[in-house]
């Protein structure tokens, strides 16, 4: 079992920064690729970006340059910083964990983030 929590969601002008964290617990966090999805009104959740136990980075085309995807697996926690935000960026952004042992899936409880022209 693991449990997500998200947090560093908020309103932001477009063109600024935010930083996302997902701090894991209940498991070990090494054996899981985290990934960032978001899910926009109307729209279907999508992959923004996902990181491997060993570090790979895999990015959503349209965030690519901008998003950057990290963990730090002391702390059990992973980050995507986002600069050069968008309006088309406005979603609520989910953290999920798949474990390379088993492929269960878990998922945080999301955050708001507003970009506004």
């Amino acid at each position: 079992q693991v449990q997500l929590v998200e947090s560093g969601g908020g309103l932001v002008q477009a063109g600024g920064s935010l930083r996302l964290s997902c701090a894991a617990s209940g498991s070990i966090f090494s054996f899981f690729i985290i990934g960032w999805y978001r899910q926009a009104p109307g729209k279907q959740r999508e992959l923004v970006a996902d990181i491997s136990n060993a570090g790979n980075t895999n990015y959503l085309d349209s965030v690519k340059g901008r998003f950057t995807i990290s963990r730090d697996n002391a702390k059990n926690t992973v980050y995507l910083q986002m600069n050069s935000l968008k309006p088309d960026d406005t979603a609520v952004y989910y953290c999920n964990a798949k474990s390379i042992v088993n492929y269960i899936s878990y998922w945080g409880q999301g955050t708001q983030v507003t970009v506004s022209s």
